[in-house]
């Protein structure tokens, strides 16, 4: 690629943010937590590869949906630095997190159809009660109140 070639890709922090909707801090951050990445020029400012922002339209999406930034970034680590991921790459991703999302739709249906319940029965027995003990993990903590401790028992 010629160094013209290359500067018409260049973008700034901020036209990243201008076209992806993303704070400029936001950038930063993901940049700190190689999801994405730039360069500096010869006068330290970052620019970045315009294919950054099909990398921040997934990490916006993947976010909206609940995936951890940790999870993109274990996925994202396996594309390549330089230029845009393939189709495939991204069927890749889609596939990885298809599981996952079932899941948490699973879960997020059975939420909301218990929360009714438990809101008109208004129980909220930490000992029988599937919303606040679903299967009375709380049978083998401590005795006491405590879902209403300032730390509260890892029920997972």
């Amino acid at each position: 690629m010629s160094m013209s070639e290359n500067i018409s890709r260049d973008m700034s922090v901020g036209q990243v943010a201008a076209r992806s909707g993303v704070a400029v801090s936001a950038l930063h951050f993901y940049e700190r937590q190689g999801l994405i990445k730039s360069w500096r020029t010869s006068g330290n400012q970052r620019r970045f590869d315009r294919s950054v922002l099909r990398r921040v339209a997934v990490i916006r999406a993947a976010q909206r949906a609940g995936i951890p930034l940790q999870a993109i970034a274990g996925l994202f680590a396996g594309l390549p630095d330089d230029g845009a991921p393939t189709q495939g790459d991204w069927q890749a991703l889609s596939l990885a997190w298809r599981d996952d999302l079932q899941e948490r739709i699973h879960q997020l249906q059975s939420l909301r159809d218990g929360l009714g319940g438990c809101i008109g029965c208004g129980c909220l027995s930490l000992t029988e009660c599937g919303f606040v003990n679903p299967e009375d993990r709380l049978a083998d903590a401590d005795g006491g109140a405590l879902m209403f401790r300032e730390k509260k028992p890892d029920l997972t």
